[in-house]
């Protein structure tokens, strides 16, 4: 079993190669009518790994980044887009051509493993065809341009558009992405969706549930912002996320468009004989004294009168601050006296006291015995009693 799948897997790749050893792709397509055209990893990737290292097993699935242009130049033509969401997503060009003719895209494919590149040519040849006469665009709220593009999803959004158009000749025109006509991008949130514009088409007039549309009370309900009643049988989406959104929905009756007017005749460039060129009247002359007057004289008045304020600030009240300080002074020497005064007539009254000082404030006085030591002279060899005691609290020796 596991020999079948490597040889099935093998052929796969071979047929894959071959696919994309042809560089040039033709493709026929109508006017009016969508072309979608998914860029595949796997062509490209065959392309940066030769058959050879097949037969070694290193196959990869790299990251690739696609650029599209038209041969010759820049960008793409007006119709066409391209879009690739990441490296290991595929890339797709859609569109809708509007004129018969030719285009050819070069398409560019740029590993981001290796740096290699490969190139294609897709040339796209568009014949005449005629317009649908009929023609609705839709609008899918919970849908992305690159998960619509898939025929498959194709097919799924166009079985629910046939069901309420009431019709199976119906044809995809056109898919846009809502931030290409102007919408907002996402929060990168679950749930939070860039939204696709559906445009289709068909020979079948419109059905009834479309014709709602038209009427002066559904336009109503869109203008004042509530909630669109669907009338029953009308909302036909077997799938949440193929649900169009009512009141972003319109309707194209080509039948009734006015043929667009002739272009303008273009003459020769040359002036009737006779004619005389008048040259425009000069402007006239401006006045720019009040201009000056506004931008030089008014900011050199407010400068000079902020410049004498903050003068008078800080030199004019300078009087006033030398007053207060002087007072300030005066009050501190009143203080200072004050406390003299008292001193000395504490030192008065302490001197005129009549009963003996206390034996503690004379000096040489033993606190424990109460006995008094006689005046210590500097030849004198003994040392009084208490100051040959030794304190064991104090922080010094006695001396010896």
């Amino acid at each position: 079993m596991a020999g079948c799948r490597s040889g099935l897997f093998f052929l796969t790749v071979c047929a894959v190669s071959l696919l994309g050893a042809n560089a040039e792709i033709k493709v026929v397509i109508p006017v009016g009518k969508l072309f979608t055209y998914e860029l595949m990893r796997e062509t490209f990737q065959n392309d940066f790994e030769p058959l050879s290292k097949l037969y070694a097993g290193r196959l990869y699935d790299d990251p690739m980044i696609f650029k599209c242009n038209r041969q010759n130049f820049p960008d793409l033509p007006e119709w066409l887009r391209f879009t690739q969401r990441h490296p290991y997503d595929n890339g797709f060009l859609y569109g809708t051509p509007t004129t018969p003719g030719k285009s050819i895209i070069e398409i560019y494919a740029i590993n981001k493993r290796s740096y290699e590149t490969a190139r294609h040519t897709l040339v796209i040849k568009i014949t005449a065809g005629d317009m649908l006469p009929y023609q609705a665009e839709f609008f899918l709220k919970l849908r992305e341009v690159e998960k619509v593009l898939p025929p498959s999803v194709q097919d799924e959004i166009k079985q629910d558009l046939q069901k309420l158009w009431n019709t199976q000749a119906l044809e995809i025109v056109n898919i846009s992405n809502a931030l290409d006509r102007g919408g907002r991008v996402p929060l990168p949130l679950a749930g939070h969706y860039e939204g696709v514009y559906v445009k289709v088409g068909s020979e079948q007039y419109f059905s009834d549930c479309l014709q709602r549309v038209l009427t002066p009370e559904h336009q109503k309900q869109c203008t004042a912002g509530a909630k669109v009643r669907v009338p029953g049988g009308c909302n036909f989406c077997s799938i949440p996320s193929n649900c169009i959104t009512w009141c972003k929905t319109e309707l194209f009756d080509l039948t009734k468009e006015q043929p667009t007017p002739p272009p303008p005749t273009v003459g020769s460039g040359i002036l009737e004989a006779g004619g005389d060129f008048e040259p425009p009247e000069s402007p006239p002359s401006r006045d720019f004294f009040p201009d000056y007057i506004v931008t030089v004289i008014v900011p050199l008045i407010l400068a000079v009168i902020l410049c004498l304020l903050l003068a008078y600030v800080m030199f004019g009240r300078r009087e006033g601050v030398e007053k207060r300080n002087a007072r300030t002074n005066q009050i501190q020497l009143y203080h200072h006296q004050t406390i003299h005064g008292n001193t000395e007539e504490l030192r008065d009254m302490a001197g005129n006291r009549r009963f003996p000082p206390p034996l503690s404030t004379l000096p040489m006085f033993n606190s424990r015995t109460g006995e008094r030591a006689a005046s210590l002279r500097s030849d004198s060899p003994t040392i009084p009693f208490i100051m040959a005691q030794h304190d064991p609290y104090s922080d010094t020796l006695p001396r010896k």
